[in-house]
């Protein structure tokens, strides 16, 4: 592969890496830039709601001359087909990677890049994929308005079982036992020879594991919604564009997603906890992490001494540079006026692999922090604490930001903030309520 094929798909993964886009994430092995894997957070509003998506993208010697080619691996094992465009044997049929005849225009060229192809790509779970199939774009009888509505909820559920509850449960070691309906399990290396090695390549796993605990609520909601159509046992209806080999056969099973999701989130916490224990060890043993957190905080620490914009106080649970206690004080003539709300930051030995989990102590109404106080937020510099502090305040105080449905992560909050103007004086007086209540704690 030339030098300058080489370099612009570098740059190509450095710019998706540090873009705002919180649906993609880019990654390949240090040794070969050639082949990538790719995640797709299924978009809001659709059956794909906040489900991970992989595919492996394999650039040939011609690029950008040439598309490059583009497998799904979130199949099932081959065995299910999520979208009539994505294919159980892990085909993704695009005009603009050459894999499907489209409109003049629509074909690749040396402009596009590896971010069209995933918006592409991400552009097919949409809210009714039934019309994604050719010769059913205008389908409009009532019988395909029957199929269309059995296409979405057999999608979502297994978008909740496969990509989200397997995957996880893979991640963490957990053992499951077979359902009713319900065949084989996520296999995160399927079809991923170039490499050379048999060491799992794993790039989205801290990823995927801090967004399943940012949607944990959403995917409950979902979970108590569908359960109330669809029985356990109810077959998922075959769709007339479906064949052998190329399907999504199954049955409804939301019982145990429930339970297995609720199990998976048990997890996470106790995982999360196990840091505190690991911490200290690392610090009796002088590993270097320990040292860098140490050092960290008393930087951070000095930093906000001299800064007036900010009121907080930073300290170490039990000495523990593992665990820090973020107490942040609402800023006046702000809706957090007049609030304290003390915030754990819970470090990995790990980092900064393993990015930082943040928990709200003290309750607080608020579209970026879960009901069981999980706060959404992006910093800009990963292996940078003080960012991490930084974006922990903007996310916290910001009062207008930009609409991002992948922030949501609290669904009633989110519901009024985003809604009507007497919806959002709802939600101010349930934030404000919060923040009277916030001393109290």
């Amino acid at each position: 592969m030339s030098n300058q094929s080489i370099l612009r798909i570098t740059r190509e993964l450095s710019e998706i890496q540090r873009g705002p886009d919180l649906s993609l994430a880019v990654a390949c092995r240090d040794i070969d830039v050639r082949n990538v894997r790719a995640l797709i957070i299924g978009p809001p509003d659709t059956p794909y709601e906040f489900g991970f998506f992989e595919f492996a993208v394999k650039f040939t010697k011609d690029y950008p001359t040439k598309a490059p080619a583009v497998n799904a691996i979130t199949t099932n094992l081959g065995r299910t087909r999520f979208n009539p465009n994505i294919y159980a044997a892990g085909r993704v049929c695009l005009s603009i990677l050459g894999t499907w005849r489209g409109e003049r225009g629509e074909e690749w060229s040396s402009a596009q890049g590896l971010e069209s192809i995933l918006i592409s790509i991400q552009s097919l779970m949409s809210q009714n994929p039934y019309e994604n199939e050719p010769g059913f774009e205008d389908a409009k009888t009532d019988y395909d308005k029957k199929n269309q509505e059995a296409y979405v909820a057999k999608i979502r559920h297994e978008t909740l079982r496969i990509s989200i509850i397997d995957r996880l449960e893979d991640y963490l070691g957990i053992n499951r036992e077979k359902t009713p309906g319900v065949v084989s399990v996520y296999d995160a290396e399927e079809d991923y020879q170039s490499s050379g090695t048999d060491a799992p390549f794993e790039p989205f796993k801290d990823l995927c594991m801090r967004r399943f605990l940012w949607y944990y609520d959403s995917y409950l909601l979902a979970i108590e919604t569908e359960s109330q159509k669809h029985k356990d046992g109810d077959r998922f209806e075959k769709m007339p564009f479906e064949g052998p080999g190329n399907t999504m056969d199954g049955s409804f099973q939301y019982t145990s997603l429930k339970s297995r999701l609720q199990g998976i989130y048990e997890k996470l916490n106790q995982e999360m906890e196990s840091w505190a224990l690991e911490g200290q060890i690392a610090v009796q043993k002088e590993i270097s992490i320990a040292s860098n957190l140490q050092r960290q905080f008393e930087q951070i620490v000095e930093y906000y001494k001299s800064n007036d914009g900010v009121a907080l106080d930073l300290k170490l649970v039990d000495k523990n540079p593992f665990v820090w206690q973020l107490v942040l004080f609402g800023r006046p003539m702000t809706n957090l006026d007049g609030g304290m709300f003390r915030i754990r930051i819970h470090l990995s030995p790990k980092f900064p692999d393993v990015l930082p989990r943040i928990k709200f102590e003290t309750p607080i109404f608020h579209h970026r922090v879960s009901k069981d106080g999980i706060l959404c937020y992006d910093p800009t510099r990963k292996d940078d604490l003080k960012s991490h502090i930084e974006a922990i305040i903007e996310a916290v105080e910001e009062e207008s930001p930009a609409y991002d449905p992948r922030t949501l992560v609290n669904p009633e909050a989110a519901k009024l903030f985003w809604g009507t103007p007497e919806e959002k004086k709802l939600y101010n007086r349930k934030l404000r309520r919060s923040v009277q209540e916030s001393t109290e704690f």
